[in-house]
């Protein structure tokens, strides 16, 4: 097995293994709670405006077409990481936040959407940025506590797994938008903004009752197709815009830093999980045909993620 599908089944039994029941208690089988963008939003997006022309198009093939038969607001024809986390613990599949009659959330709930981004200046249109998924949680708890109580949601919480993919429109949008956010900062001061915002709200949730946490690292961006073709139409040059790719970098490296402080600052029971989805990547990326790709450069990319 290659390195990158190690890295990914790692990653998926170590997630799926924070979810294993610690008591007999009736709430302790795990429940997973999800964070995010497109990466990991399972539908949220359709429910929002699905008058807007990106979103629209979730609800008609090819998405849904290898796994499910139909579209399911997911951006894949297929299933999404937490899909296989979900399954990996016996769970069922983990419903989006604002799909119609859902009001169980004993095994979880999925609060992504598609356009999401840590820092409020970047959610463009109809979506959740990072601050109103945790608005969402937030509400959901109080919610649960009504119907099961405050002992039982305590055990719920602290028994879940909280995962996260967030951080890729905050690089990419300013540059879609022509926004000068980005070139209001430094870079490094910029990635602390985002970095700040990420674990503002895992602090948020641990004062909640939430204790497992499951981050990706950010993919390098800047030789995705959807930046190469921007830059071919904005400077006439090829290859990788190596500015996407270095923020990529600087994030991920933040990233580590701030869990490893979170972990420092003697927070009774925290503990995280990071993936890679970087170097996976760009192994893909390097070698396409080993993972069933025969061109990864070229294909636009018309939605942000």
């Amino acid at each position: 097995m290659g390195s990158s599908r190690s890295s990914i089944l790692c990653f998926l039994m170590l997630c799926a293994s924070f979810l294993v029941p610690t008591s007999c208690h009736s709430y302790s089988h795990g429940a997973l709670f999800i964070f995010g963008d497109s990466f990991y939003d399972a539908g949220n997006n359709i429910y929002l405006n699905t008058s807007n022309t990106s979103l629209a198009k979730l609800s008609i093939f090819p998405y849904g077409e290898t796994y499910f038969k139909h579209p399911t607001g997911r951006v894949s024809d297929g299933r999404l990481i937490p899909d296989f986390i979900a399954e990996f613990a016996k769970l069922p599949l983990i419903p989006p936040y604002l799909q119609p009659g859902n009001h169980q959330f004993t095994n979880g709930v999925n609060f992504a959407s598609g356009g999401a981004g840590a820092l409020v200046e970047n959610n463009q249109g109809p979506i959740m940025g990072l601050k109103t998924q945790l608005r969402n949680f937030k509400n959901m708890e109080k919610q649960l506590r009504k119907k099961l109580g405050a002992s039982e949601v305590k055990t719920l919480l602290s028994t879940a797994v909280y995962m996260f993919s967030i951080g890729s429109n905050d690089y990419l949008v300013p540059f879609i938008t022509n926004s000068t956010l980005l070139q209001s900062y430094s870079k490094k001061e910029y990635v602390k903004m985002v970095i700040g915002n990420i674990t503002t709200v895992i602090q948020e949730i641990y004062k909640i009752g939430g204790r497992k946490f499951g981050l990706s690292k950010l993919i390098p961006w800047g030789c995705f197709p959807f930046s190469r073709e921007l830059k071919l139409s904005s400077t006439g040059g090829s290859g990788c815009m190596e500015e996407f790719t270095l923020l990529a970098k600087l994030h991920n490296r933040a990233l580590l830093e701030a869990l490893k402080e979170l972990k420092k600052s003697q927070l009774k029971g925290y503990t995280y999980s990071i993936f890679d989805a970087y170097t996976v990547a760009t192994a893909i990326f390097n070698n396409p045909s080993k993972y069933g790709f025969e061109e990864v450069k070229w294909h636009a990319v018309a939605a942000v993620h």
